[in-house]
């Protein structure tokens, strides 16, 4: 496992790695239109071999698994053992023996040569030490003429899910420190010309698109509030400032007019979807 991510790795095998599994009916929910779009833009045909980088709980390997159906083969790559460890308890749910996970770093694993026909990613590329070392990594294991197909973040001020909870917790403790907007974490790729660049430079022919679409939760606000009290920043703003209740509510008060008359809580996003070919 590389180095380089070493910080990921604890992150993702720490406290943190279990908050998602914990979490991860919720988050698969909310992110189901994600899925989608990335399905609906590979499409996967039956027997066809699909690399499913940083799988997490495996939704989209699944999706993947299910479309390639039993003469196909579906693999997820993750470095999160308690993310893997759920994602194999989903597939023996559904008993879906063309799927199978690996714990491993997709910048540096020794993928088989030319051992996929798609290689596809729902918010897993974005955390990557070296982003040109790991996609020149994950073109050599797709087979000439091969595809990528990965959904990312677009801009975060286009995205309630990200921008809303960062203006409450600015709100109490003021503008949080400067960061590199361009290293890895949830927002990495929201720059489009910049990703291409990293594409192109590791021997992909890509293309990039921001797409809108919602983020739902039948459930509502309060179960994705419960969500985001255990994921991401807002744990850690809340622990700093005490301020839970008055937090959680301001989030409550910002997107109670995003609950339809259905009961249904629809987040507006902003996706980047990024296509690469290898030539």
């Amino acid at each position: 496992m590389s180095e380089a991510n070493t910080g990921q790795h604890t992150f993702w095998n720490d406290v943190p790695g279990r908050a998602w599994v914990a979490q991860q009916p919720a988050m698969d929910l909310l992110m189901t239109n994600v899925t989608a779009l990335v399905m609906a833009e590979a499409a996967p045909l039956p027997g066809q071999r699909v690399l499913d980088v940083g799988c997490g709980a495996g939704a989209l390997t699944l999706a993947a698994a299910r479309a390639v159906g039993p003469q196909g083969r579906a693999l997820g790559v993750d470095i999160s053992a308690p993310l893997l460890a759920r994602a194999g308890e989903l597939a023996r749910v559904e008993s879906l023996a063309q799927v199978k996970f690996l714990r491993a770093d997709a910048q540096d694993h020794g993928f088989a040569p030319a051992a996929f026909d798609l290689v596809l990613s729902r918010f897993g590329v974005m955390f990557f030490a070296d982003p040109v070392a790991a996609f020149a990594n994950l073109a050599g294991a797709m087979r000439p003429g091969g595809r990528m197909v990965l959904a990312v973040w677009g801009r975060a001020v286009a995205n309630p899910f990200f921008a809303t909870p960062g203006r409450i917790g600015a709100a109490r403790l003021g503008p949080p420190p400067p960061s590199d907007p361009d290293g890895p974490g949830p927002m990495a790729f929201s720059d489009i010309p910049r990703v291409l660049g990293i594409l192109r430079a590791a021997g992909l022919r890509a293309e990039g698109r921001a797409v809108e679409l919602t983020l739902d939760h039948p459930g509502g606000i309060e179960p994705v509030l419960d969500l985001l009290s255990h994921l991401g920043g807002l744990p850690r703003l809340l622990r700093e400032t005490g301020g839970t209740a008055a937090m959680l509510a301001a989030l409550r008060e910002e997107w109670s007019g995003l609950v339809g008359d259905d009961g249904c809580l629809r987040v507006p996003a902003e996706i980047n979807l990024y296509t690469a070919t290898r030539v």
